[in-house]
């Protein structure tokens, strides 16, 4: 492409071009962005094109579960969106619409444990306590206890996706223990907030960086930052619409308290 045939745009700026007009194109999308995080909105198109994708995958043999997981969404997105009808959320558009059209996945009887291991010990650190989860999960405290320690480098598969539930499900609520929150720290564990990606095996919990002395650190509006790391933005991104350094970001997860979540619920 030649100077002349090159049309600035976001696009073009995301696959590394640099040129003004493209920075421009990227930094007016930004700020637009910015404005509607700012008011609440969030990023809808039409339904039509998604629900016909989900509706060809069901036609395969696919369960609203099965979609849900590989689109790495809520359980009830599917069917919600189903019977509505109208406008989907952008982003659970594009991971829909990137499930290829085959024969739906054959569940493996075990799979890793370490999504399991870290979405239990992430709820001790948040508060919930090993009897409390064994209750929510319908197994029994000490089975629980064994999977957050790691006790074996698998576990069923279905066992993992009851964990994966209720995860999504504590998760949103303080817990009431202090004792399971202490226990955590004593072991080194890390609540939810902490994880940008839970499941992969190189990610590294977000910690506060206690040891840096070198200026002034920015301040933010933690209430804001524990708003957009609920909808699943990374540090990466949470630095870009918020207008600070990735560092600033990673240390203000690691000050939000509880209360600070149940505000931003």
């Amino acid at each position: 492409m030649t100077t002349e045939d090159h049309v600035p745009s976001r696009a073009c700026y995301q696959r590394g071009c640099r040129d003004a007009g493209c920075e421009l194109a990227n930094y007016r999308y930004m700020s637009r962005l910015r404005l509607e995080r700012a008011r609440g909105k969030r990023r809808t198109v039409d339904a039509a094109q998604t629900i016909a994708h989900t509706e060809r995958l069901l036609a395969r043999g696919w369960s609203h579960r099965q979609i849900a997981n590989a689109a790495n969404i809520g359980d009830r997105t599917v069917g919600e969106m189903l019977a509505h009808r109208e406008r989907v959320l952008a982003t659970t558009a594009r991971a829909i619409l990137a499930i290829e059209i085959s024969d739906p996945p054959q569940a493996p009887r075990y799979v890793p444990i370490l999504g399991s291991q870290r979405r239990l010990q992430a709820l001790v650190a948040f508060g919930w306590p090993f009897a409390d989860i064994a209750r929510h999960i319908g197994f029994d405290a000490l089975s629980i206890a064994r999977i957050a320690q790691g006790a074996n480098p698998n576990v069923l598969h279905t066992t993992a996706m009851t964990i994966n539930r209720t995860y999504r499900h504590l998760s949103c609520t303080p817990g009431p223990s202090v004792r399971a929150r202490n226990y955590a720290k004593k072991h080194g564990w890390h609540g939810p907030l902490a994880w940008d990606d839970i499941d992969d095996p190189k990610a590294n919990p977000e910690v506060e960086l206690r040891g840096e002395k070198r200026g002034r650190p920015a301040q933010v509006d933690e209430l804001r930052i524990a708003r957009l790391v609920r909808e699943g933005l990374t540090n990466g991104q949470i630095a870009q619409l918020v207008g600070c350094h990735v560092r600033t970001v990673t240390r203000a997860r690691g000050r939000i308290t509880p209360e600070t979540l149940k505000e931003a619920a």
